[in-house]
């Protein structure tokens, strides 16, 4: 099984990501959970949601503890949230920032880290406001494009079928940003990944 958590802030569509997700997976012939933790969640407060994907009937509904990737919808969550808790060695933290990967290997040191303007992607196809992105379905093309668990043509697929609105604008996001992920995938290899 593989299991993903998302971080985000109430507004950014953490929960419509994790459904995207789960619908593109379950488009690969795949069988998925998606859903969020529900808490006193308001906007700009912090939100976890979960995808679940496997071969085989997901019989667990459960929270997911030990994530095998983790997706930073803010990258500003990483100060108050340890978004690593549990993540499995090796697993990848998929970041929202105009940062590369590079600057957080001390941080995460047994992680593989994607990072990718998820905020300016978004706001290049008009999605959300200046003040308020909508940064899920950007994030979700580099999901993608990292960890390899799912096609970016899928994914287009599922945002065309699952946001409510600018189906088009969502799913050329989730493209320029697969386009434009960035990787450190080894952080034993002193030339710096890919």
């Amino acid at each position: 099984m593989i299991e993903i958590r998302f971080h985000g802030r109430g507004g950014q569509g953490a929960q419509v990501a994790c459904k995207v997700l789960a619908d593109a997976s379950f488009r690969e012939g795949k069988e998925v959970q998606a859903f969020p933790f529900f808490g006193v969640e308001r906007r700009g407060a912090p939100v976890t949601a979960y995808t679940k994907i496997d071969d085989r009937p997901i019989r667990v509904k459960s929270q997911i503890y030990e994530p095998d990737h983790v997706v930073v919808l803010d990258e500003s969550l990483l100060k108050s949230v340890d978004v690593a808790n549990g993540l499995k060695d090796g697993g990848f933290i998929v970041i929202n920032t105009v940062k590369d990967p590079q600057d957080f290997r001390q941080r995460y040191p047994n992680a593989r880290i994607a990072t990718v303007d998820a905020t300016g992607v978004a706001m290049s196809h008009g999605l959300g406001s200046k003040i308020s992105p909508i940064v899920n379905t950007s994030i979700l093309g580099a999901l993608a494009k990292a960890s390899g668990i799912v096609t970016i043509d899928s994914i287009q697929a599922a945002i065309r079928e699952v946001t409510p609105r600018n189906k088009e604008e969502n799913a050329r996001a989730s493209l320029d940003a697969y386009n434009n992920t960035r990787t450190w995938e080894d952080t034993n290899d002193p030339s710096g990944g890919n």
